[in-house]
């Protein structure tokens, strides 16, 4: 592990020099195509559902099915970054990744979609790579903001292929192609370009501060040293107390991107590039919101140490689930378009807040604990979306009770404390990096 005295504690936007701003850049950048990639067919699905007959049953299993194989991916994530470093591992993600957006081209029947669609839905685990690098190239005092950055705007992915792939179908129709063709063709950019960033990512980027794992890795564990901090970090309850909450916030942001264009095209009747232009504003938040969490997270971590952090959490979690309780109940679209907005405001400064406590959690496994907590939100959209699936429950209803499960989740932030030592330990390197400014 970096000292810490090799951490950036400032966050230069315009700087491109060092090592740590290069991370910075580029893992928001993968992120964002990744995220990109990830939703893409999301906002094209109303075309979709005509053109292969898919029920509304179908229809949450493929929302299921691209979020779910993601859980899975972002423990093995967790696992592999811990041993080989994430310029690597992005390298490999991204360029991997972008085949399936290539394949559900020739998708002609549910079943081929669905495979597809699990298989795009591991590119989700490139968010563990991008915390989990940014929290190598920070110090305490700005890790928090540096984490909440980079997700955040990685996670506009979200809002802009709301509103760009339909823009790019119509284009495509205005070519000349069928629509049946058009939305396959489609697909292909996001790949594309996560190509493009693959390349990028192993070229200009590294590891850590001074150089990749390759050259300034510590010796490596013995298996059973390996065993004991997996016993010690899945043993933590706090993990899954934050696995949980994650599954709350960032569970609810996968949910909305899979079903906001489909739910205003149907239940506010509206066309299909309005739909995603609104779909897409919830998104678009990111451009602040998740930061902004993680901003506060750092200011409380500064003035009322690592409780100050959770109490945060805690209070955006409760505000993120009285807002979806709100939305779920408009009726009009005038009041529909700013609760979504208000919402998504809260859903992401709770990303912001959760991942500015995770990285003190377990400071030797930081990969593996980014991957448990990263894996929870998925798990909590693959919850939420056994409600949306269901024919006997209507969208409005299954917003509403995720609301109230959001405001019940809540209540479980008390649940993570940190001990006396794990405090002054924070408060020391708080003061160091304070006082340091790495070149």
């Amino acid at each position: 592990m970096t000292t810490i005295t090799t951490k950036a504690s400032r966050i230069e936007l315009f700087n491109f020099s060092t090592a740590s701003m290069r991370a910075f850049h580029l893992s928001w950048i993968a992120f964002f195509l990744c995220f990109f990639g990830w939703f893409g067919i999301a906002p094209l699905m109303p075309i979709i559902r005509d053109e292969l007959g898919l029920s509304k049953t179908q229809i949450g299993n493929l929302m299921i099915a691209s979020v779910s194989v993601t859980i899975f991916a972002r423990l093995a994530i967790g696992w592999i970054l811990d041993r080989i470093g994430p310029r690597i591992t992005y390298t490999y993600l991204l360029i991997i990744g972008s085949i399936p957006l290539f394949l559900i081209g020739l998708s002609h029947s549910y079943e081929t979609f669905l495979i597809y669609r699990l298989a795009i839905g591991a590119i989700g685990a490139s968010f563990v790579i991008t915390q989990y690098h940014t929290t190598l190239m920070f110090a305490p005092n700005v890790v928090g903001t540096a984490n909440a950055t980079t997700a955040g705007w990685g996670n506009l992915g979200g809002g802009f292929t709301q509103i760009v792939m339909p823009l790019i179908f119509a284009g495509l129709v205005g070519l000349g192609f069928v629509e049946s063709s058009a939305w396959r063709w489609a697909m292909a950019v996001p790949g594309v370009a996560m190509v493009f960033a693959g390349i990028a990512y192993y070229r200009w980027t590294t590891d850590l501060p001074e150089g990749n794992f390759k050259e300034f890795r510590r010796v490596k564990k013995s298996e059973k040293n390996t065993q004991k901090s997996l016993k010690k970090v899945v043993g933590d309850h706090r993990v899954w107390v934050l696995f949980v909450i994650y599954g709350a916030c960032f569970g609810m942001e996968l949910t909305v991107n899979n079903v906001a264009a489909i739910y205003f095209h149907d239940y506010f009747q509206l066309d299909l590039a309005t739909a995603g232009l609104i779909a897409g504003l919830f998104g678009l938040m990111n451009l602040f919101a998740r930061s902004l969490g993680g901003l506060l997270g750092d200011r409380a971590g500064g003035k009322m140490g690592l409780k100050g952090r959770v109490l945060v959490l805690g209070g955006v979690l409760l505000l993120e689930g009285i807002f979806l309780v709100w939305f779920s109940q408009a009726s009009a679209l005038l009041f529909a378009i700013p609760l979504l907005i208000l919402f998504s405001v809260f859903v992401q400064m709770a990303e912001g807040c959760t991942f500015a406590v995770v990285p003190f959690i377990n400071r030797k496994n930081t990969g593996l604990v980014s991957g448990i907590v990263g894996a929870g939100g998925n798990a909590g959209a693959v919850m939420a979306g056994l409600l949306f699936r269901m024919d006997s429950l209507s969208y409005s209803n299954a917003f509403w009770i995720l609301g109230l499960a959001v405001i019940g989740v809540s209540v479980l932030s008390l649940a993570v404390r940190f001990s006396p030592q794990e405090e002054k330990t924070a408060l020391e390197e708080l003061q160091l990096a304070t006082l340091t400014t790495p070149n």
